[in-house]
């Protein structure tokens, strides 16, 4: 039998909770938000969470990418590879079909 404190919603059982401490002017704003939107606080609360919290992985990872990529690109500058016979090839290609 399911915990009596569990709600069914879309086929998904909830049974973990979230509790947080909000100023009354947080909760009156919440609460008026909720309201013109036709939702429960709690629906207001967990939907825009659930919105935000991908944003939030996304925007770390996004900055833990440029971190990454300008050490390398650093790195790359203060020691480049020696110039190889491709690369030489390439120059020259270009070289010849730009008229430089």
């Amino acid at each position: 039998m399911a915990n009596a404190a569990s709600k069914s919603v879309g086929g998904r059982t909830r049974a973990a909770r979230l509790e947080a401490r909000i100023t009354g002017e947080q909760k009156s704003l919440i609460e008026r938000a909720a309201a013109l939107q036709g939702r429960s606080v709690s629906e207001f609360v967990v939907t825009s969470v659930q919105d935000a919290a991908p944003r939030a992985v996304a925007e770390h990872h996004q900055l833990a990418l440029s971190v990454r990529d300008s050490e390398a690109f650093v790195e790359a500058l203060l020691n480049p590879k020696p110039v190889n016979d491709r690369l030489r090839d390439t120059v020259r290609l270009y070289r010849e079909k730009a008229g430089v």
